[in-house]
């Protein structure tokens, strides 16, 4: 009542695509705690719900300990419920500010940036420390993938006493914190000083190694206790239209990933993905289309697009979305702000081009009725293309290689299946994050990662293995 809502603000627009650092400005610790005050400690807080928060922060709690100054306390109560919440606090689009009881009426309180200053605070003062087993239990447990789910299973098991080994098929880890999140959301020193905490903790990790390649699944069934599935839901969705073939035309992964390797100094062998002086075409509304304009701005791209197949949402919270849903309205990001041609209810028809390379796109506006989009008559057009980014989100894990060599099952939609005790079909091999839920948010991936790492030690502690299982 005392407080108004306030958040960080973004660097200038004409200073920040200037360069790849990120977007926000510091916040003073004075504010940070009028927001912790904001807080009213509700006798129900949906903001743990899971609905809220997947991980089920105790959000009231940390909002409190700021507000009274006691950071440090802060800190133990949210890493109580979350492995690394400096990658929620930057990265997470926070439903649990939309399903803050103050937002019923008021502006939420901006709890955000509150859990992001706590985690920064506790590093800069030194008390992020490792933390370790009081005891080796002697079983050994192979996580695949290590994006915020196999490194939230991986933390969790090796504090546990199991010796954790993690895989990852890049040349560095991270998974998609490392290579699909720009560094102007998020620099890699912060994903690095986790990952000393966690070198520290025993956690060993094996990078450029690509299981279901390099290494069979039932190779590791024979040498872990335990495996545990974590390589997110990779596969791209495509657009199969006339021209797709043409070069210039690119997923925005790859895109992305090119631009990470290059900031962090790497050489870049394969053909070279820029906008620079280029018009540019990105399909998809969503979080990775904006990624992609944001790095087309600072590439220097000459003018930028995105469309979006689905209708323009409203510009406040739809009425089928009430409080404490998720809101469907219409969300502007950083990169938008940055200057962009947005439009929505678009259909890609098909591509033409110049000597093997894209030069135009061909569309035609629609409309979705009975479960199907419907052509506007009259409404095709044309537009120039230099560069096309498809960032039309993904169709779920990759099947080939591992998950159909083991002989995994699949549910409906086609993640890996398993149990209440997230285990698959396959004994001793479980499975969490986006492989089993599909693409989803970032605090989800950890959510599913930690009650997976639960259900692993539970079975170790068991005497179980996947050894004895594979034999």
């Amino acid at each position: 009542m005392k407080y108004a809502r306030e958040g960080p603000q973004r660097r200038p627009v004409e200073l920040r695509i200037q360069d790849w650092k990120e977007l926000y400005e510091p916040m003073p610790e004075d504010k940070l705690k009028a927001q912790g005050a904001r807080c009213m400690d509700c006798g129900v807080p949906f903001c743990q719900s899971t609905n809220g928060c997947p991980v089920v922060n105790l959000i009231p709690e940390w909002n409190d300990l700021v507000h009274r100054g006691r950071w440090r306390d802060a800190l133990k109560a949210l890493h109580m419920t979350n492995n690394v919440p400096e990658f929620t606090g930057r990265l997470c689009p926070a439903p649990c500010e939309s399903a803050c009881v103050l937002g019923i009426n008021e502006d939420p309180v901006s709890i955000r940036i509150v859990e992001w200053n706590i985690i920064d605070k506790g590093f800069d003062e030194g008390w992020v420390q490792p933390i370790l087993p009081t005891l080796s239990t002697g079983k050994t447990v192979a996580i695949v993938g290590s994006g915020p789910a196999g490194l939230a299973a991986a933390q969790q098991l090796a504090r546990a006493g199991h010796k954790v080994t993690l895989f990852e098929k890049a040349d560095r880890i991270g998974g998609l914190l490392r290579y699909g999140i720009p560094d102007f959301k998020m620099e890699k020193w912060v994903l690095d000083r986790r990952l000393d905490q966690m070198k520290a903790e025993g956690v060993e990790f094996t990078t450029g190694v690509y299981i279901g390649t390099d290494i069979s699944g039932e190779e590791l069934r024979r040498r872990f206790d335990a495996v545990g599935l974590a390589m997110g839901a990779e596969q791209p969705r495509e657009l199969p239209v006339p021209g797709r073939e043409l070069t210039g035309i690119h997923l925005a992964m790859d895109y992305l990933t090119q631009q990470n390797k290059r900031n962090a100094g790497d050489t870049i062998t394969a053909e070279t993905i820029t906008a620079k002086g280029k018009r540019v075409v990105i399909i998809g509304g969503g979080d990775t289309g904006s990624d992609c304009l944001g790095t087309a701005h600072r590439q220097g791209c000459a003018e930028a697009h995105q469309f979006e197949l689905l209708s323009e949402p409203p510009p406040k919270r739809a009425g089928s979305t009430p409080w404490p849903l998720w809101p469907m309205q219409l969300r502007t990001s950083h990169a938008h702000e940055e200057g962009c041609d947005r439009q929505w209810s678009i259909s890609t028809t098909k591509f033409t081009g110049h000597n093997g390379h894209v030069t135009k796109l061909y569309a035609q506006r629609v409309s979705f009725e009975n479960g199907k989009f419907v052509p506007a008559p009259g409404s095709e057009f044309e537009i120039n293309a230099d560069l096309v980014l498809l960032a039309m989100g993904f169709t779920g894990p990759v099947k080939n290689g591992l998950l159909d060599g083991l002989g995994v099952k699949y549910d409906a939609r086609g993640n890996a299946a398993t149990d209440q005790n997230y285990m698959t079909n396959v004994a001793g091999v479980f499975a969490g994050g986006d492989v089993r839920r599909g693409a989803s948010l970032i605090v989800w991936a950890i959510a599913e990662g930690r009650k997976m790492a639960a259900a692993v030690d539970q079975y170790l502690q068991a005497g179980k293995s996947a050894k004895s299982a594979a034999a």
